[in-house]
């Protein structure tokens, strides 16, 4: 009725609505805007704390990948409670941007003091070692005793981060606690130390790694080394273990938050909001990197460029492809890429891996790898962020820094450390690696066989190990060349005298021309045949293929002899 009578007055559609608009408390507007905001700040942030509180707040189990006939896992990491148990992110932090901002902000990291040392790589760059002893370690002379037995640890921080990181100081301090050594090996150009060579780290960058990690092993031996490489840093150390396989001094290691393929992580930064805004504030860290060293990058890189860069792909295309020599930022990911290189990891590895990383995608982690090598156990929550995983009330603790640690305590009392395999060095082996570096080889006087290469003749220690046996060889032959002689004499004497007295003489004369022949025919042939024997004992059949292929020419001459002498029996009858 009452719409009938607006009709009826001339009212629209749109007047009723407005009027109907007006009759709602303004409270229930607020009330409905502020539902709507926070519903679409609840999936912008992925916050997860209602999720959380359905479930009693006991968190997520940790899901486990490894090879069903991995040792590592059913003899190591089956001891570790942290991985079999469950995961509850810090209840005012449940989201992983709100724990990757809180850890770089501040992240409660423990108060202690590095010692630090200075280390000078082959190429003239500087590497910042800061060292955490163990606590009731003291030694005033030395970092650590040269005959210290302690399980060492080795840190390989992320993109732009040093030994101050809060993330690192967790680790640094868990590990030093339980009587472990600890050493932060900060990437050139960073923590607080500057850039003395042409060559700048990145995201592939492994001899850094590699001359730290064989220096260590040489001043102490005896002292089981670990490494635990973090977000690009753990990109870094799973390339590196695939690069060494077995000839890694490390006798475990641990990945955390690696981004594992670049180019995947590089597309996925760029693909929504929240992530531009990292890019965006990575690239601008990158930058600071690039200011307090501006006069070896403006030298080495485009610098205009570089000031310019607004995402890490731009930095990457002007400073890192042009110092670092790749064609484009494409062809540097897929080379740089720790994914390509899991499958000839041949050291105990323990990956940890949080699906919602806001950096890291979990696009990118190689699930099937992982499973099909026996050396890895790839750990994943639904929870943590980047490198954060803060649990507790407090978030006073990191959840990964506490896996870590166990897996690790427990890969060292037991007996599936990595060993280093041992490199044979055999004389033969050297020559072998040196003829296949040069396409045309020597032989030498004695039958031994020596590269010919731009670097000119073969070593003097190689030259002087043949010298006696040049001068027993030359011996040998000269015995064997009056042997020969002999019989050939012999045998000419023995043959009865078929021709009248008058051709003696020239036929004597033919003879011993011939007699010279199978004389110089029979000489090579025998001292061939004595060397190969003597450097190839084991080839029978392939001495009997030598000598029958070159005495063709002798049995030849025999043959043609045999007949020109029964030819002319025949003709001295008659």
């Amino acid at each position: 009725m009452a719409a009938a009578a607006a009709a009826a007055a001339g009212e629209s559609a749109g007047e009723l609505l407005r009027r109907a608009a007006a009759l709602v408390p303004a409270e229930h507007y607020a009330l409905a805007a502020l539902v709507a905001v926070s519903v679409l700040a609840y999936r912008f942030v992925e916050l997860h704390v209602i999720g959380d509180l359905l479930r009693g707040l006991r968190g997520r189990r940790v899901e486990l990948t490894f090879h069903p006939a991995s040792e590592i896992y059913h003899c190591v990491a089956s001891k570790c409670r942290s991985l079999h148990g469950r995961y509850l992110a810090t209840p005012w932090l449940a989201s992983p941007h709100l724990q990757t901002l809180f850890l770089g902000i501040h992240g409660r990291p423990p108060s202690f003091t590095y010692k630090r040392q200075l280390y000078t790589v082959r190429d003239g760059g500087t590497i910042a070692l800061d060292w955490l002893l163990a606590f009731d370690l003291e030694d005033a002379d030395e970092i650590i005793s040269k005959d210290s037995s302690t399980p060492l640890l080795v840190v390989v921080p992320g993109l732009t981060s040093d030994s101050d990181a809060a993330y690192a100081k967790h680790l640094v301090h868990s590990m030093a606690r339980k009587g472990w050594n600890v050493v932060v090996s900060n990437h050139r150009g960073l923590g607080g130390v500057s850039i003395t060579s042409d060559c700048l780290y990145n995201g592939g960058w492994t001899e850094d790694v590699r001359e730290v990690i064989n220096y260590l092993h040489r001043k102490y031996p005896k002292a089981p080394m670990f490494c635990v490489g973090t977000s690009i840093g753990a990109n870094i150390l799973v390339k590196y273990l695939g690069e060494e396989g077995e000839s890694t001094p490390l006798a475990g290691a641990a990945s955390i938050c690696s981004p594992w393929d670049l180019v995947v992580c590089d597309r996925f930064i760029s693909r929504k909001l929240v992530q531009r805004f990292y890019d965006k504030a990575l690239a601008f860290g990158l930058k600071g990197y690039a200011k307090l060293h501006q006069p070896v990058l403006a030298r080495l890189a485009n610098w205009e460029g570089i000031k310019k860069s607004r995402s890490i792909r731009e930095f990457d295309h002007h400073a890192t492809c042009i110092v670092a020599k790749y064609e484009t930022v494409d062809t540097y990911y897929r080379r740089c890429s720790s994914a390509s290189f899991v499958g000839n990891v041949s050291v105990p590895l323990l990956c940890i891996s949080a699906l919602d990383d806001p950096l890291c995608t979990r696009e990118a982690i190689p699930w099937d790898e992982c499973r099909a090598n026996k050396n890895i156990v790839l750990a994943t929550t639904q929870n943590g962020g980047h490198l954060a995983f803060f649990q507790g009330l407090t978030a006073g603790k990191l959840w990964w820094v506490g896996a870590v640690s166990e897996f690790l305590c427990a890969l060292h009392d037991s007996s599936y450390m990595h060993q280093q395999k041992a490199e044979e060095h055999v004389l033969h082996s050297s020559l072998e690696s040196s003829i296949d570096k040069s396409p045309y080889v020597n032989i030498l006087g004695d039958g031994m066989i020596a590269p010919v290469g731009n670097d000119g003749p073969p070593s003097s220690q190689i030259s002087d190990d043949l010298k006696p046996n040049a001068t027993v060889n030359s011996t040998q032959e000269d015995e064997e060349a009056k042997e020969v002689e002999n019989r050939s004499g012999t045998d000419g004497d023995a043959m009865p005298a078929q021709s009248p007295a008058a051709a003696g003489s020239t036929k004597q004369q033919g003879e011993e021309r011939y007699a010279d022949k199978i004389r110089d025919a029979m000489a090579p042939v025998k001292r061939s045949v004595n060397k190969l024997a003597r450097y190839q004992g084991r080839s029978v059949w392939l001495l009997a293929y030598v000598a029958l292929v070159t005495s063709w020419p002798l049995l030849g001459s025999l043959a043609f002899m045999l007949f020109r002498k029964k030819s002319r029996h025949p003709l001295s009858a008659k």
